[in-house]
């Protein structure tokens, strides 16, 4: 997928007008996106259009304006989006007790690297995660992770082809997955790989 540009991004003005149609919008594209594993996983997938949202509300709230200022959230959030060899996504544990979650957090040490995808027929390809900064210590992971899913040429092949293909943890405190995904979410997320 192409990267955005600032010629890609409403003007803080322009972005003002049309804040309520194109929330709508990315709030609609985005609940075929999302891809709960189990009670307590969530993955979060990301692609051109959120990240377009992302970078326009950080412009927004900062009120950034100036060249450099643009450059510096494109440079941030660009290495979100997919390039179509790939699924990019934040990756969230979810215990609404802050106790439960704090305890959990302390049993899933290294479940990023226990998260993965699989296509119809083909073995499990697992994220890489956190590419950015680790985000764990020997004690306990955070609750938010990035991950990308590399996909082979054949993985890739299949999901483009209209394969099923879904995402699952096998991590030793928490197994669950959801294979294959619903329809709407397939073709979102096969959508990254055209």
């Amino acid at each position: 997928m192409n990267k955005l540009t600032r010629d890609d991004l409403f003007s803080l003005e322009a972005y003002a007008q049309k804040r309520a149609e194109f929330r709508e919008k990315v709030l609609a594209h985005k609940q075929d996106r999302q891809v709960r594993i189990g009670d307590h996983a969530t993955l979060y997938f990301e692609d051109r259009l959120t990240v377009q949202y992302q970078i326009q509300e950080m412009l927004r709230i900062e009120k950034i304006f100036e060249r450099d200022g643009i450059d510096e959230e494109l440079n941030a959030y660009n290495p979100l989006i997919p390039d179509g060899t790939n699924f990019k996504a934040t990756f969230m544990i979810e215990y609404a007790d802050v106790d439960e979650r704090r305890e959990a957090l302390s049993r899933l040490v290294d479940i990023e690297d226990r998260v993965w995808v699989q296509a119809d027929g083909a073995q499990r390809i697992y994220a890489v995660a956190d590419e950015d900064l680790d985000r764990e210590t020997a004690d306990k992971t955070s609750a938010v992770h990035f991950l990308r899913f590399e996909l082979t040429d054949d993985v890739i092949q299949k999901v483009v082809s209209g394969a099923g293909f879904g995402f699952g943890i096998d991590h030793p405190e928490y197994k669950a997955e959801n294979n294959p995904l619903a329809e709407a979410s397939r073709k979102s997320l096969a959508a990254d790989l055209g």
